[in-house]
């Protein structure tokens, strides 16, 4: 746990989705976000379960410690490939681990979004958004992208058909120079591409206030780029993340919260 932070409503940039009531977020990772990839798990207070589509299609991690934990766990596994595993987060997320030594830079060695068409998927990331084509497969449908050779990867695959982003609404981020995101936004203008949302800024109560732009790729997965000099002041690491994280867990009574404001936890 790197950090967490819980908000009394909802974001302005849809940041825990369309909800609009109390949530909170928690990064979790192998390092510091200055220089690993880390995912934001974003906890709606107010939803008991989503419908999940075929826009994320897993995480994959090169740990073999992974794959240890998991069978001492007795965490279900199934081996997809030679050395590499299938598993299944809480809420159905999937994730493949490489029963392969830890990488020492990052252990999150690529992240898979479906597409429904990789050619013109493939033109956005690439072409638009100046990503770097390290693999494209036209016979499996598949392409792997990425900003630089030490970075977590982007896997685009078809999912042979249209995109379906359930309700749990994800996104992927990137951070830039403060300076690019104009530049960005306009270039979407120009090319009839779709913005979300047009450079905004975001406070966190008592931590740097971000600026960010966030777009949609052809099949609507939203991409926020953030500026990176208040962005690495609001993501040190905070000693104190885990236990902020256990005392709100402790304290969500979630049913009782609902029922004081005549409302029930739903599905979404």
């Amino acid at each position: 746990v790197l950090r967490h932070e819980e908000f009394e409503e909802g974001c302005k940039a849809s940041c825990n989705g369309p909800y609009d009531g109390k949530w909170s977020k928690t990064m979790v990772g192998y390092g510091p976000e200055d220089n690993h990839f880390v995912a934001e798990l974003t906890y709606n207070y107010g939803i008991g379960e989503y419908r999940l589509g075929n826009d994320f299609l897993g995480i994959t991690l090169v740990s073999s410690q992974a794959v240890s934990n998991a069978r001492k766990m007795g965490w279900p596994l199934k081996e997809v490939t030679s050395g590499v595993f299938e598993t299944e987060a809480p809420g159905g997320y999937k994730f493949y681990l490489e029963d392969k030594e830890q990488l020492k830079q990052d252990p999150v060695w690529k992240v898979t979004l479906g597409v429904s068409d990789l050619q013109k998927s493939v033109s956005y990331w690439s072409g638009l958004l100046g990503m770097k084509i390290y693999e494209e497969d036209e016979e499996k449908q598949r392409a792997l992208l990425g900003y630089a050779d030490n970075q977590c990867k982007l896997e685009l695959k078809a999912v042979g058909g249209a995109v379906d982003h359930g309700t749990a609404f994800g996104r992927i981020a990137f951070s830039c120079a403060k300076d690019e995101l104009p530049s960005i936004e306009a270039l979407m203008k120009k090319e009839n591409q779709k913005i979300l949302t047009p450079l905004v800024s975001l406070d966190t109560p008592g931590k740097a206030t971000v600026q960010v732009v966030i777009l949609a790729d052809p099949d609507g997965h939203e991409i926020c780029f953030v500026g990176d000099e208040a962005f690495r002041e609001l993501s040190q690491v905070d000693p104190h993340g885990d236990k902020l994280l256990d005392d709100a867990m402790a304290a969500d009574n979630s049913d009782k919260w609902f029922a004081e404001r005549n409302m029930k936890k739903v599905s979404a």
